[in-house]
């Protein structure tokens, strides 16, 4: 069931500004508590060497950057890593492995053990470990792990002008395996690799009629990096990233929106914006898998001056003192 056309989202999409943004907004105080912002810690326990060939990745094998092949992590030191996620106020710890489809070896395993590591730990836990088959997504299920991200990037019809090393039609099917499992789904894109406002539409409308809705929908500013085939495209204007934000607010309205990638370089006037348009999510920690991103302390300033608050996580705590916070 198409539950937009792309007629209807385009539409949204050029509102005046201040409409769509007025309307965003309604649309998320009728869905959330305003003010309650969900922070993610992203982790990259193995990096580097990819073979895809992203054109916005530091991380694949085909292009020349600063990034180096590094081998994955251990179990306890993710977990230390997760306290110390929490005691900063995170609420959901997302584990990331470079890669093309996860594969049943040695390093599935030990990220198995990293998800009930998280869960051990109070967080929410999401991972990104590329494609996977149903079977996968059960034992990550089974594992403790509350959601998948596998994102779309792009519209079909631009993704083959940024990867050619898996098609669209393999993204989807990722995707439904994550829901045939019960995972919740996050999926969203990145807007400044020269797309245009139809394919922004494009990514949108595939988001907003997957089976099952998105639970949460990451927007991505590109963050250009020496080396890649993108390293000359110039910065997203704020403007282009608050309609991405209200129109994906409207089209999927109990979703949680993240500003991602990108964050870095926007003004803390420019986030108070994307948070009046709806979005309600961010990663926290200076550094996002290659890119940089702001320093807990200058987020901390952000929450307590906007009157933000990290959302609770929603696996059980040992006690109220393991609630996150942000001081």
């Amino acid at each position: 069931m198409e539950r937009w056309t792309k007629a209807q989202i385009s539409d949204i999409y050029n509102k005046p500004l201040l409409q769509l943004m007025y309307e965003s907004s309604e649309v998320y105080k009728n869905n959330f508590e305003v003010g309650e912002i969900v922070v993610n810690t992203l982790l990259s326990v193995k990096t580097g060497g990819c073979p895809e060939d992203c054109s916005y990745c530091s991380q694949s094998s085909k292009y020349v950057t600063d990034v180096k092949a590094s081998r994955m992590m251990k179990v306890e030191a993710v977990k230390a890593k997760a306290k110390e996620a929490k005691a900063n106020g995170t609420t959901r710890f997302c584990i990331s492995s470079m890669g093309t489809r996860v594969r049943d070896n040695h390093d599935f395993d030990n990220v198995l053990e990293m998800v009930k590591a998280v869960r051990e730990e109070g967080l929410e836990v999401c991972c990104t470990l590329g494609m996977l088959n149903p079977e996968q997504a059960g034992r990550l299920k089974d594992a403790g792990l509350n959601a998948y991200n596998h994102n779309v990037d792009t519209s079909d019809e631009y993704y083959d002008k940024i990867i050619t090393t898996r098609t669209y039609k393999d993204r989807l099917e990722t995707l439904e395996a994550v829901a045939g499992s019960g995972l919740k789904i996050c999926s969203g894109g990145i807007i400044g690799m020269g797309e245009t406002d139809e394919d922004r539409v494009g990514m949108l409308h595939t988001l907003a009629n997957l089976p099952a809705q998105p639970e949460s929908v990451p927007i991505n500013c590109l963050v250009p990096i020496k080396g890649t085939p993108l390293e000359q495209n110039k910065r997203v204007d704020v403007w282009e990233m608050l309609r991405m934000v209200a129109t994906a607010r409207i089209t999927m309205p109990q979703a949680v929106v993240r500003i991602s990638a990108g964050r870095e370089i926007m003004s803390l006037e420019e986030q108070a914006l994307c948070f009046m348009a709806g979005a309600n999510s961010i990663f926290a920690g200076n550094k996002l898998l290659t890119t940089p991103n702001p320093e807990i302390g200058t987020d901390n300033y952000m929450f307590n001056l906007l009157g933000l608050k990290p959302r609770p996580s929603s696996v059980p705590q040992k006690s109220s003192a393991d609630l996150p916070t942000i001081a």
